[in-house]
């Protein structure tokens, strides 16, 4: 096998080794078809197989109960932001938003464009440069919504929600592009959850989400196609020419997560390579100063902290990468590190990352 580093990039990130490798052994030959996946028409029966196999892992996974539809979409997350005020703003509905960092934002921003003054902010930490997600009881929630938009991880500034918040029972419509699938959850009180594969599911270029049906019987009809919700709904995301190789990586990524014991043995590790990261950086609070400033808002995903000077950390970055570890340079806008933790990186991978912090305090604090 080829050298394999230690990924830390914030999307697109590290995935399962033997997810890759089912995918290497089946790359030239799938299914004995004498053709690669890649190569074989979205309507052969092969192909079938994988797709429908992807939606019911999701299923499974997740306990999806039977009045929620899956849909392989393609566009990003960016897309999702126009499409789900496109397909439910209509006929004089509103929505809620709260802006908890830069993705949280642009999906408000893409809204506005959409629906103007239909879509409205219910709850903002970005005067404290989203270091904190909102309380509680900053959120006011309007009755008359028809969602309540949030983001669920943020990749940027290294927050996320243990708790969703509470609407009284308007639908929650979530992002949740970087930590879907990192714990088990209950989907029922969602209309509408979507999630880019780049960070904990597979490669670019696809969309997992899950739509209730009665969110979904309320979306609009007078859209083109492939902006319809319902249009992908009926045709079981096959309405076009899927993004297949994605889809079937997302298959493998789930059969091994499946295979390891589901999400409660992935939420188990997610939660120690936490403690193994945080506490690193709770031991040397001079030296590692963590950008978010309430410890229970802290995301498990993305990490973000910063060294005394910029040539400190350079040196970090640096001495990381001669040691096998890449993806650790800061956001742009927030600098320092960021230390992107998704599910493909094993425990094993955090102990030698916080191995190396504690060598490095030593020599420089």
């Amino acid at each position: 096998m080829s050298h394999r580093v230690i990924n830390f990039y914030a999307g697109p990130a590290a995935l399962p080794l033997p997810a890759l490798e089912r995918a290497q052994a089946e790359l030239l030959d799938f299914e004995h078809a004498g053709m690669s996946v890649m190569e074989i028409s979205h309507r052969a029966k092969e192909y079938d197989a994988v797709h429908n196999e992807a939606i019911a892992l999701v299923k499974e996974l997740l306990a999806v109960p039977d009045n929620f539809k899956i849909l392989l979409l393609q566009g990003g997350g960016n897309l999702q932001f126009a499409m789900l005020p496109m397909n439910l703003l209509h006929s004089g509905r509103k929505a809620d938003y709260i802006i908890t960092g830069q993705w949280a934002k642009k999906a408000y921003k893409e809204a506005k464009i959409v629906a103007g003054d239909a879509a409205r902010v219910i709850a903002s930490t970005e005067s404290e440069q989203f270091k904190r997600l909102p309380r509680p009881e900053e959120i006011k929630v309007n009755r008359d919504a028809a969602y309540v938009h949030f983001c669920s991880n943020n990749t940027i500034f290294g927050t996320q929600w243990k708790d969703f918040p509470a609407t009284g029972g308007i639908p929650l419509a979530c992002d949740m592009s970087s930590d879907f699938m990192w714990r088990p959850f209950d989907v029922k009180p969602f209309g509408l959850i979507y999630a880019g594969a780049q960070k904990n599911l597979g490669p670019s270029g696809l969309v997992v989400a899950i739509i209730r049906d009665d969110f979904l019987a309320m979306c609009s009809d007078k859209l083109p196609s492939m902006l319809q919700y319902k249009i992908h709904a009926d045709k079981n995301s096959l309405y076009n020419t899927p993004p297949c190789f994605s889809i079937y990586i997302l298959r493998n990524v789930l059969a091994y997560n499946k295979s390891i014991g589901g999400l409660d043995v992935i939420y188990k590790n997610n939660l120690e390579k936490g403690r193994l990261l945080y506490g690193c950086i709770d031991r040397h609070p001079q030296f590692y100063k963590g950008f978010v400033t309430v410890p229970e808002d802290r995301s498990f995903m993305n990490v973000d902290f910063f060294l005394p000077n910029d040539e400190i950390t350079d040196k970090f970055v640096k001495e990381a990468k001669a040691n096998g570890m890449v993806g650790l340079k800061g956001y742009r806008d927030v600098g320092g590190i960021r230390v992107s933790m998704y599910n493909a990186v094993s425990v094993e991978n955090v102990a030698t990352l916080v191995a190396f912090m504690e060598e490095f305090a030593k020599k420089h604090a």
